[in-house]
């Protein structure tokens, strides 16, 4: 493709309003994010889980990203969960998450060492 048929958000035929969006989502007037939550909701509540995320991340919908995660961890998905959260964002479930996974660790660690304690004495 040539370098004139190419055209970018300056050039002529596109049109720039209110601030700058760095992060690369579209800008949606109050109507259509009210609009969009109340979609996202109604798809939460059917149990489209996954059409409902893609909207809530869209509009960096809180409540309704607290709500998936709360959903995921249930679901026995800690990640998913963790993933969630972090997007809300909601520090005070990401921390207990992370002490959790950071307990978690410290047990496998003793285990490992536990094992390998064992195992010496074997020899």
């Amino acid at each position: 493709m040539s370098t004139d048929k190419r055209k970018g958000a300056g050039e002529a035929g596109f049109v720039k309003t209110g601030r700058p969006d760095t992060s690369g989502r579209p800008q949606l007037s109050r109507e259509q994010r009210t609009t969009l939550i109340r979609k996202g909701n109604e798809l939460f509540n059917n149990g489209e889980y996954e059409i409902a995320r893609r909207i809530f991340v869209t509009v960096q919908y809180t409540d309704g990203l607290i709500r998936l995660g709360d959903l995921y961890y249930k679901q026995n998905k800690p990640l998913d969960a963790f993933q969630m959260y972090r997007l809300a964002p909601d520090s005070a479930k990401t921390d207990r998450m992370i002490e959790r996974m950071a307990l978690v660790l410290r047990t496998w660690l003793l285990e490992d060492q536990v094992q390998a304690q064992r195992a010496n004495r074997r020899l």
